[in-house]
């Protein structure tokens, strides 16, 4: 009797420890479950977020504040190929700023990316992501910021139409986060909605692009300078600084065309364009207004600061013969009207602007009637 009361109690203290247990497993997966649907409920927010992003600098800016928090990872880079910097560019004219963005990398090729795998692979499978250990000599221009003590990552390929356009690179400091052996559909997930919408955002600004510039001269058209010189207004006002504005003709432009042919005059305009670029800094906006007349806004220059860069343009444009196609070459000079406008007006952007525009180009038609290739400042007097 009393070792059939013993084996019921061994029985029943076994049966309270596996309810212990069985209780402690269900807690368990009920934590995971709940860590899980957090987590997905994090990156559906952070989809939404990139996908509504409007602009490249919103994109990025998205990905690098918000993955990291959201996959507890130590560093997120981003290499996107751009075999002729076409895409840097053309974000560099629209304003992004790459120093905000020191995770951004650009890679000439797919070759400098990570992956083993050949220019084409369309009738082979696409790459895989790379998951291991960190290797400073393997992941090293995938990862370049220093400190990072980088223990696992995974280097995710970025895919659009079978066609390689960057990678997604994870670093963690957990050497257990990354292995060879995990499952990797979670992030190929991310990275092919990250794909779409880095590429609908490029092919956005590509076409963004494409709308503010001169198709001949590669310069801005006065679409953008007429909205840039509007901003730079309500800037300077803010800030206190003047800007200026030259109206720049070349000489006798007509007779180039009449000589040489419509293309010899397109020539001519590309080396105009090129000549008066090298004259200026970064944040000075040159653009084509038609025909043969360019213009130029100064920013933070006053009048003579203006002239000054404006005589710089004169000189360059008149320096040496412009050579053409075919052997030929022709002598050119410009014409060019300076206004500058103060920080403290008190009338509308768009009335000061009309006045800017209209004073150059009064002055740029003294400089004309003098008798070409000069410079002249426009005065109220």
């Amino acid at each position: 009797m009393t070792q059939s009361l013993h084996s019921d109690a061994e029985r029943a203290a076994e049966l309270a420890a596996e309810n212990r247990a069985l209780r402690a497993r269900m807690a368990y997966m009920l934590e995971q479950a709940e860590r899980n649907h957090e987590i997905m409920m994090r990156h559906q927010a952070f989809d939404l977020e990139i996908v509504g992003a409007t602009s490249f600098p919103d994109l990025v800016g998205s990905i690098f504040r918000t993955l990291p928090a959201i996959s507890e990872l130590e560093s997120v880079t981003l290499a996107l190929v751009d075999e002729d910097a076409d895409i840097r560019t053309v974000m560099e004219k629209l304003g992004v700023d790459f120093a905000a963005f020191p995770d951004l990398l650009f890679v000439s090729g797919i070759d400098q990316l990570g992956f083993e795998v050949g220019a084409r692979f369309a009738h082979a499978s696409a790459p895989k992501p790379v998951l291991g250990m960190f290797d400073a000599a393997r992941h090293g221009r995938q990862f370049p910021q220093p400190g990072k003590r980088l223990q696992s990552v995974a280097i995710v390929p970025l895919l659009r139409n079978k066609r390689i356009i960057g990678s997604l690179n994870l670093g963690s400091v957990d050497p257990t986060r990354f292995t060879p052996s995990l499952g990797t559909d979670f992030v190929e997930h991310m990275a092919s909605i990250i794909a779409i919408c880095l590429e609908n955002v490029i092919s956005n600004e590509m076409l963004k692009y494409i709308g503010l510039t001169d198709s001949l001269t590669g310069v801005y058209n006065r679409r953008y300078i007429d909205r840039r010189l509007l901003e730079e207004i309500s800037r300077a006002r803010r800030q206190q600084y003047d800007i200026s504005f030259m109206y720049i003709d070349i000489d006798h432009f007509k007779r180039v065309n009449d000589t040489l042919g419509h293309g010899g005059g397109d020539e001519v305009l590309r080396e105009v364009a090129n000549r008066i670029k090298g004259e200026l800094r970064l944040s000075d906006a040159l653009a084509r207004f038609g025909g043969e007349e360019f213009v130029v806004l100064l920013i933070d220059a006053d009048l003579d600061s203006a002239a000054f860069v404006a005589e710089r343009i004169r000189a360059a444009i008149s320096a040496s013969m412009i050579a053409l196609s075919g052997g030929l070459q022709v002598s050119i000079t410009g014409s060019v009207g300076v206004a500058s406008l103060s920080g403290t007006g008190e009338a509308t952007a768009e009335a000061a602007a009309k006045e800017l525009i209209a004073h150059a180009d009064e002055a740029l038609y003294q400089a004309k009637s003098g008798g070409r290739n000069r410079v002249v400042r426009y005065s109220a007097e």
